[in-house]
């Protein structure tokens, strides 16, 4: 029979304490409906009692939705030692569960609260029957309990046994300084699970050493019954355990437990959070980081397609996101094959090895190229050689100074004869096609005249790795258009250029 592990998120309550992070009631709102209804988590809790008028109304929304969807008893806030006010700002909020904040460590008990274990247990057991009076589910915080564990056990224990007589419904033990190794957090939780059979015990980690999800792992191993997670791995400091990471570690590495949480969701919720705060998420970021399922190496691509061979069980679709293959200077033939597939196209070896060419070209020069460039970039380098090319811009000097005109000096070749030639003008490329103009006047050639210019970035893009340059001339009553692509916009408006004085 498999454990039934309860999932708390703590995203709105102590994911508000990371720094610059604070939540409106409205974006509360939405992130409990989707936590509890779509992304499918036992219990969320959403605030901290008494800290301001904003999450009392927050808290006050919440609740009156959570109550039409049978979810009260699912929604917790953090309360305090203090005569009972917690319990008053509770019922204004309409909130059923708290989780009481006490200390779990001797030195937190006698340096902060100044207070001995019996005045603090005595105090503990008032609030508890007060909240007990009132229809509130207790729930307890052994604040720096691993502190406590490490430093002074005996008063732990004492507090549990206190804790074993009392209407508790769970025990929380908080990680609260993230110091754990991943044997203590198993030690630790096996011993007091062992010693405390009767009691619900949740662990809530931090990852200050970047051993959250390990000692996640540990936890569950250790028999604990309830996780605390945050989306994104929100938190003070370096942030509580992430909650997509410990799910996929829990659903393929501990086949003991069971847990409802719908995977799908998570990568959804991960950007909602990402843009109500306005943190980014890593690109590297496990499951949630938009380069996770993105295959770079041409040879990873290879073997994608030869039976699969750099697969794992974190398939993207178990997340509802999709395998891409990145374009840029480590592509391979295969990298861009796969492109090619979703978009429907098909090249042959000769076209793919032009393209290729122009990919790793363009990667060189660190610009981002999407599947959507393909496009244009096969159109422009397989355009190029639809006229034979007997005109070559061979190089050119740009320069642009405050307060001097633009001036351009160019080498042309036509039909294997080297030209050069400088002039000035109204902007860049205004002084080029000065420039080219008296290499063209020297041959007695005239040029097209230039009716519009457009740039743009290609329709469809969503990267800023090509400008396209779309030039329309008119020549004896004839109007046609030629046209560069390039990371830069000057040099896509030489590049039309060029196919012009071929196509002429």
């Amino acid at each position: 029979m498999k454990r039934r592990l309860e999932i708390m998120d703590t995203t709105l309550r102590d994911g508000e304490q990371t720094s610059g992070v604070s939540f409106s009631a409205s974006e509360k709102l939405t992130l409990a409906k989707l936590l509890l209804g779509e992304l499918k988590v036992d219990r969320i809790e959403v605030a901290s009692a008494r800290v301001s008028d904003g999450e009392l109304e927050a808290v006050q929304q919440i609740t009156d939705w959570a109550a039409t969807q049978n979810h009260l008893d699912n929604i917790e806030v953090l309360t305090f030692v203090d005569g009972g006010v917690s319990l008053q700002w509770m019922q204004k909020a309409g909130a059923k569960s708290q989780n009481l904040l006490t200390k779990g460590s001797l030195n937190h008990l006698e340096h902060q609260l100044k207070k001995t274990p019996k005045q603090h247990f005595s105090e503990i057991a008032e609030i508890f029957e007060s909240a007990q009076s009132k229809g509130i589910i207790n729930n307890i915080y052994l604040e720096d309990w691993s502190n406590g564990m490490r430093n002074s056990k005996e008063y732990v224990f004492e507090f549990l046994d206190f804790l074993s007589t009392q209407p508790v419904k769970r025990v929380l033990l908080p990680d609260t300084l993230g110091i754990l190794t991943h044997t203590e957090t198993f030690d630790y939780l096996a011993e007091i699970i062992k010693k405390y059979p009767d009691l619900h015990i949740d662990f809530h980690g931090h990852n200050d050493y970047d051993l959250g999800v390990a000692n996640i792992m540990e936890a569950v191993k250790a028999g604990c019954h309830g996780l605390h997670l945050t989306v994104n791995g929100m938190g003070e400091r370096a942030g509580n355990a992430p909650m997509a990471s410990a799910i996929a570690v829990i659903n393929d590495f501990l086949p003991q437990v069971k847990i409802n949480i719908n995977e799908k969701a998570l990568f959804k919720v991960s950007k909602l959070v990402s843009a109500f705060t306005g943190i980014s998420i890593p690109s590297n970021k496990p499951i949630v980081g938009d380069n996770v399922f993105t295959q770079t190496a041409g040879i990873h691509a290879d073997g994608d397609s030869k039976k699969n061979l750099y697969f794992s069980d974190l398939m993207p679709e178990r997340f509802g996101r999709k395998r891409k293959y990145a374009l840029g200077k480590m592509s391979g033939k295969a990298n861009i094959q796969k492109n090619l597939q979703e978009l429907g196209l098909t090249l042959n070896n000769e076209e793919l090895k032009k393209v290729t060419a122009r990919i790793i070209e363009l990667g060189d020069k660190k610009e981002r190229v999407t599947k959507d460039d393909l496009p244009f970039i096969i159109s422009d380098v397989l355009d190029t050689d639809t006229h034979k090319q007997k005109v070559f811009v061979k190089s050119y000097v740009l320069t642009h100074a405050k307060g001097l005109m633009p001036s351009t000096t160019l080498s042309v070749e036509i039909e294997g004869k080297m030209h050069e030639a400088n002039a000035q003008g109204d902007g860049q490329y205004d002084a080029f096609m000065n420039a080219l103009k008296k290499v063209y006047e020297s041959k007695k050639i005239e040029l097209p005249k230039l009716v519009d210019y457009a740039v743009r970035i290609p329709p469809g893009s969503t990267s800023d790795a090509l400008c396209e340059t779309v030039i329309t001339w008119e020549s004896n009553g004839t109007e046609f258009t030629s046209r560069g692509l390039d990371s830069d916009q000057t040099v896509s408006a030489i590049k039309a250029t060029e196919k012009m004085l071929n196509m002429i």
